[in-house]
C-alpha cells in the first residue's frame, strides 16, 4: 500500500501553475493527486540509492551516472546521453542544440516548452517560437508546414527546431500515434529543421500503447525523457543524441551552473526505477481511467473517460475550479488548476487503487454539486 504522509509547511503553497494545493490541516491520509512528481523513493529504490558507486561527474567518472546514461542513450537509440537534474534543463539543452539564437522553434500552443519552462530557451539561448493549435495536443502537419520556413531570409526568423511533446501533458497526457510522428519525421526530410522530442512521460506512452519508446525517439535528432515523474525517482532526467550534440550539451549544462559531482546516488535512482517501475505504470493508467469514469458517472459534461489515455485526467469544472480544488483538499485530495476552469488530477506509484477510488468519490460529489 503506499504510504501515508502529511505534507510539511503551513498556509496555502501554490502548483506549478498557481492553482492552490495545500494548506496547513489535513485529513490524517493525504492522497497527493497534483503531479507524478510528488512520490517518495521506494525501499528498493533507497537500497540501491545507498549502494551505488560513485564518482565525479564533473569529470565525467561516476559510474552510475555513466551506465545511466548509456543505458537510456541504447533503450533510445541514439549515441550517447545526459544526466541532468530536471526535464527543463533536458529540453533547454536540447533545443539549444539546434536552435541558434534569433532563430526560432516550432511548437503546440500548451507544449511544457513554451508554457512551463519559464521562458527559459528566450532568456538563456536566444529562442523565438511560434505555436499551432490542436485541441488534444498533437502534431497539426498542414499547420507545421504553413509556419515551417527554414530560410526565411534576411528579415524574417527563419524555422531552425519542431518540438513535440509525448505525452502532452496539459493536453490530458495526450499519447501522439506513431504514424502521425513518422509523417513529421518526413515532413522536414531535406530542410535541416531538427526534431525535439519532450518525452518527459515517453514511458508513459511505451506502456500505453505497446509502442518501445525507442521507435518514438528513432524519429527524433534529440529526446529528453524524465526519471522522476512515471519512474518514480526522486530527481532527473536525461537527454539522449547524437554524440557530438550531447558532448557540447555537457559544457552547457556546467555553464549553467548545473554541472553535479557524485550524482551517481541519484542516478541510481533513476536505473532501479527503469527496472521496476515501468510496467507497473499500467496500474496508474487504469487508476486514472477509474477516476474519470466516476465522476463522468456524476457529472458528464466535465470528463470524457474515452479521452483518458495514460495518468493525467483534466476535469472541466469552469467557475468551480477555485471552490472545487479548495474543498478536495479539506478532504484531503490535493489537485491543482492548470488552465481557466481546467483541474488536473495526475495519478502515481504512491497512489493505490484505494486512494484512486476515494478520491474519485470526493471529486465527482464536488464536480456534481
Amino acid at each position: 500500500m503506499p504510504r501515508a504522509r502529511t505534507p510539511n509547511g503551513g498556509g496555502i503553497t501554490r502548483g506549478p501553475c498557481g492553482g492552490a494545493a495545500a494548506q496547513d490541516t489535513y485529513p490524517d491520509r493525504v492522497i497527493d493527486l497534483r503531479s507524478d512528481t510528488v512520490t517518495r523513493p521506494t525501499k528498493g529504490m533507497l537500497d540501491a540509492m545507498a549502494a551505488a558507486p560513485t564518482g565525479d561527474d564533473v569529470y565525467d567518472e561516476d559510474p552510475s551516472v555513466r551506465a545511466l546514461e548509456e543505458r537510456t542513450a541504447e533503450l533510445l537509440g541514439h549515441e550517447a546521453g545526459l544526466f541532468t537534474v530536471s526535464g527543463s534543463l533536458a529540453n533547454m539543452l536540447g533545443v539549444r542544440a539546434w536552435v541558434a539564437p534569433g532563430r526560432e522553434l516550432l511548437c503546440e500552443a500548451q507544449a511544457h516548452v513554451v508554457r512551463a519552462e519559464l521562458g527559459g530557451h528566450s532568456a538563456w539561448h536566444g529562442v523565438t517560437t511560434r505555436t499551432w493549435t490542436h485541441d488534444r495536443g498533437g502534431v497539426d502537419l498542414e499547420a507545421v508546414r504553413r509556419l515551417m520556413t527554414p530560410d526565411a531570409g534576411p528579415y524574417l526568423v527563419s524555422t531552425a527546431a519542431i518540438a513535440v511533446e509525448n505525452t502532452h501533458n496539459f493536453a490530458g497526457g495526450t499519447v501522439h500515434p506513431l504514424g502521425e510522428l513518422a509523417a513529421l519525421r518526413e515532413l522536414v526530410g531535406g530542410t535541416g529543421v531538427r526534431l525535439h522530442l519532450d518525452g518527459a512521460r515517453l514511458w508513459n506512452a511505451q506502456v500505453a500503447s505497446g509502442t518501445p519508446a525507442g521507435e518514438y525517439a528513432r524519429l527524433f535528432d534529440t529526446v529528453s525523457v524524465c526519471l522522476s515523474k512515471g519512474l518514480g525517482a526522486p530527481v532527473g532526467s536525461v537527454l539522449v543524441g547524437p554524440a557530438d550534440v550531447i558532448a557540447e550539451a555537457r559544457v552547457w549544462r556546467k555553464r549553467m551552473g548545473a554541472g553535479w559531482r557524485q550524482a551517481g546516488v541519484l542516478a541510481a535512482a533513476g536505473s532501479y526505477a527503469l527496472d521496476h517501475h515501468v510496467e507497473r505504470m499500467r496500474d496508474d493508467h487504469a487508476n486514472a481511467r477509474l477516476i474519470a469514469a466516476t465522476v463522468a458517472d456524476a457529472a458528464p459534461s466535465v470528463v470524457d473517460p474515452a479521452r483518458v489515455e495514460t495518468n493525467i485526467v483534466l476535469l472541466d469544472v469552469g467557475e468551480s475550479a477555485h471552490r472545487l480544488v479548495e474543498e478536495a483538499r479539506a478532504e484531503g485530495v490535493l489537485t491543482g488548476i492548470v488552465g481557466p476552469g481546467l483541474v488536473r488530477v495526475i495519478t502515481h506509484l504512491d497512489v493505490g487503487a484505494d486512494d484512486a477510488r476515494r478520491a474519485a468519490e470526493v471529486l465527482a460529489r464536488l464536480a456534481e454539486s
